[in-house]
């Protein structure tokens, strides 16, 4: 990645994303060797995770390493990708996440939404 003020930036924000380095180089080389129907779904869903996953760096990589070693097994074992991921990738991604938990701001503005709505609603009944 080259060295600018935009590079830094992705650079950093990728750390936060997914943490250390290393481990992401490690599990892009390992989706790297699966064969390419499989290569394509996990590239698909490190996609959507990206857009929608655990904003910590170590959920995040813990997440994307345990995908690789769901799809390496798939692949050793001649499991096809639908009996991976069902008829309903979205869902499947999504019971990944929630398994993961998210982190960082996520969570805590999820629970500040919960405190706000549950103030309005004590000052709605006079109970605040």
């Amino acid at each position: 990645m080259p060295d600018t003020e935009e590079g830094n930036f992705i650079s950093k924000f990728l750390s936060l994303v997914i943490g250390d380095k290393r481990r992401w180089r490690q599990y892009k080389a390992r989706v790297r060797q699966l064969p390419p129907n499989y290569r394509t779904a996990v590239e698909g869903i490190e996609r959507y995770l990206m857009h929608f996953g655990p904003m910590d760096g170590g959920n995040a990589a813990s997440l994307f390493e345990d995908v690789a070693d769901l799809f390496e097994r798939a692949a050793a074992d001649g499991t096809p990708i639908r009996e991976i991921v069902g008829n309903d990738p979205v869902e499947f991604v999504e019971e990944l996440i929630r398994n993961y938990g998210k982190g960082g701001y996520v969570a805590r503005e999820q629970e500040r939404l919960v405190s706000a709505i549950d103030r309005a609603v004590g000052k709605e009944s006079g109970t605040a």
